[in-house]
């Protein structure tokens, strides 16, 4: 069937994410310059082409089921536009099931790209794309930091998710450890106690407050900030080189925590000499190979424009 959005075609680029942050279960997130890009062209023909390149090649589904297309076909129902034949080119960089938010990235990828077909046709606002993004992840934590860049606060209302996104400081300096393998976040869930101490819900509110005020005024206090006790240890069992190195560098007086569900490693340094100490300790004490990715804090989030174009913007979202 032919629709408003045959034979355009857009580019996306959408960054990697890190959540929780240590206390902020569920609630923060933080964009870094890590991104998976797509190409995305509607066709008149019906049907589905994927092409993926990178991280995912060859495990990826290439058809309906794939997750970009999933999320651009919710995008379009959601507008009630119908769904036209879809051609997408995708080099992925976003590490898989390793806690960078991969799947966010992938769900935001095709909410922003269905976003750019329909430009003229519908008019998609933030809080349609957070929306629709939400629903299919089934939380906000990794799709708005994906969405809008930057640090932000997510939360659920009666009426769906919202968010506030936050400058971070310039002296926060992350870096990401990657290791080998994979950990689900359904899994990681699951180890997940149904309740939790009152006094350690006390404590993460407090440190979860603390964290805010460090990434964006005083990373001097990023350590204490980044302490938790509402999911990260009952998750280390799976994870138990992660828990082992985290244990290291706080230690060391570096605020490591577990990047969203595991198992890769978030240090937040609050200046770059940070990094390289943190590189230091687990090139040494490491078991297995973990790569090292010193990254800025993404301060753009997901882009969407004209393929081929002269030159990208932001979404204006």
């Amino acid at each position: 069937m032919t629709t408003g959005a045959a034979g355009r075609s857009v580019l996306v680029r959408v960054p990697a994410t890190s959540a929780n942050l240590g206390p902020g279960f569920d609630t923060l997130g933080l964009a870094v310059s890590l991104y998976d890009e797509l190409v995305v062209t509607a066709t008149d023909a019906p049907g589905v082409e994927v092409h993926v390149d990178g991280v995912g090649a060859g495990e990826v589904p290439t058809d309906a089921s794939n997750l970009v297309v999933r999320a651009i076909a919710a995008a379009f129902a959601s507008a009630g536009q119908p769904l036209p034949g879809l051609r997408l080119e995708a080099r992925n960089v976003i590490p898989h099931g390793r806690g960078l938010g991969s799947s966010a990235a992938a769900i935001v990828s095709g909410v922003v790209a269905a976003k750019g077909l329909l430009e003229g046709v519908v008019d998609f606002s933030s809080a349609d794309l957070l929306r629709i993004a939400t629903e299919m992840e089934g939380h906000p934590d990794n799709v708005a930091p994906a969405l809008f860049g930057g640090l932000t606060i997510a939360w659920m209302t009666s009426t769906g998710p919202s968010h506030k996104r936050l400058l971070v400081h310039r002296g926060v300096s992350p870096v990401v450890f990657v290791p080998r393998t994979t950990l689900s976040t359904k899994l990681a869930r699951s180890l997940q106690p149904a309740s939790v101490p009152h006094e350690d819900a006390t404590f993460n509110v407090s440190r979860s407050a603390l964290l805010v005020a460090a990434l964006i005024q005083s990373p001097e206090l990023l350590l204490a900030a980044t302490e938790d006790r509402l999911h990260q240890s009952y998750r280390a069992s799976a994870m138990p080189e992660t828990d082992a190195l985290i244990t290291m560098l706080r230690d060391a007086g570096l605020a490591a925590v577990v990047s969203g569900a595991g198992p890769s490693l978030l240090v937040l340094g609050s200046d770059p000499g940070q990094r390289l100490l943190a590189a230091e300790i687990v090139a040494e004490h490491s078991v297995s190979d973990w790569r090292a990715l010193m990254l800025a804090v993404d301060l753009r989030g997901a882009t969407v424009r004209p393929h081929p174009a002269v030159k990208s913007g932001p979404l204006g979202i």
